[in-house]
């Protein structure tokens, strides 16, 4: 996978967590990306692969919501909530 080239990055135990992350529901990511709801419970739910085209409108809204998709070298795919401004109570953990 090239530096430039995130169209194989989204799998469906990605596209979940993202949806997650932002707090979206299937019907909210189908309304951001314009893809049916089937179509993403059916990718979600390893049903069946989607078109290239297809993953790239889910990645995008999901970026577009707040998310970024990376492969970490050593750790392979993942997902990250970009910085926002905190407005609640900093944990340290």
């Amino acid at each position: 996978m090239g530096q430039g080239d995130k169209s194989g990055i989204l799998t469906p135990a990605l596209c979940r967590a993202a949806r997650g992350m932002l707090n979206w529901t299937q019907i909210e990511l189908a309304e951001h990306s314009h893809v049916s709801r089937s179509t993403i419970r059916d990718f979600e739910g390893d049903r069946h692969d989607i078109h290239r085209t297809t993953a790239e409108q889910l990645r995008l809204a999901l970026e577009t919501g707040g998310v970024a998709f990376m492969d970490a070298p050593g750790y392979g795919l993942g997902v990250f909530l970009k910085n926002r401004p905190v407005t609640g109570p900093i944990v340290d953990l």
